[in-house]
């Protein structure tokens, strides 16, 4: 089963907003077995809307729309689907009593015509409860194909998807099922990567697709594939896993759907019973930053600085002065210090530290653009490791930060 997704309005095409809305509905879609076959961003126009229409139509056995849906005039979703149909508005009473209710005990002010209006669907079409907003969704059976119209804001969007759609879809429709295995690689890149397991590529089942997904610091190797016996699909999916293994198992830090990194830290330091500080300069907070984003980190993370100048790592964390003007700010000696010091100060089990210069200019240090020193400090030791992270600022931050993780990863394993 193939589906076309297509997004409407001109705010995502002038970039004003991101269209979010493709990729919830394309991870929804493919884990109960349907093909997204294309996703296209179209503007609030309603020639464009129709050939866009006509177009899926050709190559789709679902059609799903999101955006222009609302009470405005530049909303023109609605009406367009009736001229494509050949059809005509009709007031849904069940629609309209939701957005009275809606009114009353949610919006402090009085409904207005417009609002009353979003009652109004096409005659052909069955009504998709929109718990959240006064927008329903539509579905549409013509031929041999299913269009979806759904309200472009993102959590009423989400509700109707969940609650109505994909139920739907999986009551009236028999689909394959498919299965990905995604593999999260640290420290090696793409092509090198690529290099060591090109015999194994070529040796592939036909029937398994493999997608390299590569970002700073990481690459991911996603192996896909389908049918109708879901068990034969993993057995396949796990000797080639099985194989990879062999061929790249020390760069293999774990096996997920999206994972980050972070969160593999994380459970490591939970399953583990430890606790992490950071010390951070040339990255500016951002190692704490990833941390704090996951919920309930504070049953391991003790807190960090961010000692970004070089009077306040004197100050805050203590370094010598002369250490510092012996070795320089950016230098592995200093990353030592700044990591054992961070974790004495919040008597924590690990911590690391970062120090170097992201550029463009050399700051306090003579040391050449994109240098790096991370420290790692353990209950047992502490060492630093020396990077050449490039000239361009946000390419070394981010890559400082991936790289501190899979350090911490290692070395966490290691105790």
């Amino acid at each position: 089963m193939r589906a076309h997704i297509i997004t409407i309005g001109d705010e995502i095409l002038i970039g004003q907003i991101v269209d979010t809305n493709s990729a919830f509905i394309a991870k929804e879609l493919d884990k109960i077995g349907v093909e997204v076959y294309q996703i296209s961003s179209i503007s609030d126009n309603k020639q464009h809307i129709l050939d866009s229409l006509e177009s899926a139509e050709k190559t789709a056995d679902l059609v799903i729309l999101t955006g222009g849906l609302g009470p405005t005039k530049d909303d023109i979703t609605k009406h367009t689907l009736c001229e494509y149909f050949d059809d005509t508005l009709v007031e849904d009473k069940a629609v309209l009593e939701h957005i009275e209710n809606l009114f009353k005990h949610h919006v402090n002010r009085p409904i207005l015509p417009a609002n009353r209006s979003q009652a109004l669907v096409p005659s052909k079409a069955s009504v998709l409860k929109n718990t959240y907003g006064t927008a329903p969704g539509m579905w549409i059976t013509s031929g041999d194909t299913v269009f979806i119209s759904m309200p472009g804001v993102p959590f009423e969007m989400m509700a109707i998807m969940t609650e109505e759609i994909i139920p739907r879809i999986q009551r009236e429709f028999n689909r394959p099922f498919i299965v990905h295995r995604t593999l999260q690689t640290y420290g090696v890149g793409e092509s090198e990567i690529a290099a060591i397991i090109k015999d194994w590529e070529n040796n592939l089942p036909p029937s398994i697709k493999l997608a390299y997904l590569p970002a700073l610091g990481k690459v991911r190797l996603r192996l896909s594939t389908k049918g109708a016996d879901k068990a034969i699909l993993d057995k396949d999916l796990d000797d080639q896993i099985a194989l990879l293994n062999l061929l790249i198992g020390d760069i293999i830090v774990g096996y997920d759907d999206g994972e980050s990194i972070e969160h593999m830290v994380g459970n490591l330091l939970v399953k583990n019973e430890k606790t992490l500080a950071v010390a951070e300069s040339c990255t500016g907070g951002r190692i704490a930053a990833a941390i704090t984003a996951i919920p309930g980190v504070s049953s391991y993370f003790k807190g960090g600085m961010v000692t970004y100048a070089t009077h306040s790592k004197v100050e805050l964390l203590k370094i010598d002065q002369a250490l510092i003007d012996k070795h320089s700010v950016v230098s592995g000696e200093v990353a030592e210090a700044m990591a054992e010091a961070v974790r004495n100060w919040y008597k924590a089990d690990f911590a690391v530290s970062t120090t170097g210069n992201a550029g463009p200019s050399k700051g306090d240090s003579d040391a050449e653009v994109g240098t790096v020193f991370i420290g790692i400090a353990t209950p047992t030791h502490v060492f630093s490791v020396k990077y050449n992270m490039g000239n361009h600022r946000e390419r070394v931050v981010s890559k400082t930060v991936y790289k501190a993780f899979e350090l911490l990863q290692k070395e966490i394993l290691k105790n």
